[in-house]
């Protein structure tokens, strides 16, 4: 499945696939920000390496969420209005609009422009902190398949993703994002070692790590990714984006 990919910071990514753009959990205010919602405090280092004036078109949105800054902001709320969201059965209720909620497994076409896209939501936990989806992506016609696992720790029912599927990008969020007024011990996020594990279950031929860096929640970076991946034999499944350059993966 040939994919062009611009990593634009945080979870946030374009992506061209089937002549379609699909815009991954926008955030594009300015850093650094603070963001409050009792008692979690989450801070933001760096901003977007594309602003939201630059984009092109977008088709359609995936957002793995609703409820959390460094995955929909202001600014990203922005660019929901006028396209297709698809995102939580809940979240779709909250935003109302042109918002889709995808239960796990659950399939949808999405068609923008006379092209389609089957999008298939998967299951995904992000510790106490609320509902979240990943997605699979699948160009009709294409062996291949695209997956965003979004916001989740490592689950044994992932494994289900690499036998309904063959993957050949994925796109992990990482960071292994801990937050203080949950104990600050609790992932929410992948860790390296959850994404590796994940990695062979999935059989991907490339991973893409997003969700890594930006925020002070996060508490792993490349460097312990790559040094994870290399422990496990993976190393040379790991392909790092250039945050605000467009690469073609295929």
């Amino acid at each position: 499945m040939r994919i062009t990919a611009t990593h634009i910071g945080t979870a946030t990514v374009l992506l061209e696939a089937g002549g379609l753009r699909l815009l991954t959990d926008p955030v594009f205010d300015p850093a650094p920000a603070e963001y409050r919602h009792d008692p979690v405090v989450l801070r933001s280092t760096r901003g977007p390496a594309t602003g939201v004036h630059e984009l092109p078109p977008v088709d359609a949105v995936l957002l793995s969420h609703d409820e959390h800054p460094d995955n929909l902001d202001a600014t990203g709320r922005t660019l929901l209005d006028g396209r297709p969201v698809l995102t939580t059965v809940g979240g779709a209720a909250r935003l109302g609009g042109g918002a889709l909620g995808l239960a796990p497994w659950q399939t949808r076409d999405l068609t923008v422009n006379g092209r389609t896209l089957r999008v298939t939501g998967t299951p995904g936990v992000h510790g106490p902190v609320g509902e979240v989806t990943g997605f699979v992506v699948e160009v009709p016609g294409e062996q291949e398949a695209l997956y965003v696992s979004g916001d989740t720790v490592h689950l044994p029912e992932l494994a289900e993703v690499g036998r309904r599927f063959r993957i050949g990008t994925a796109l992990l969020h990482l960071g292994a994002a801990r937050i203080e007024a949950f104990g600050g011990g609790e992932l929410i996020t992948m860790d390296a070692a959850q994404a590796a594990a994940l990695t062979t279950s999935l059989g991907a031929r490339r991973v893409v790590p997003v969700h890594y860096t930006s925020w002070e929640h996060f508490t792993e970076g490349r460097t312990e990714t790559t040094a994870r991946f290399a422990e496990a034999g993976l190393a040379d499944r790991l392909h790092w984006l250039t945050p605000g350059v467009a690469e073609v993966l295929d």
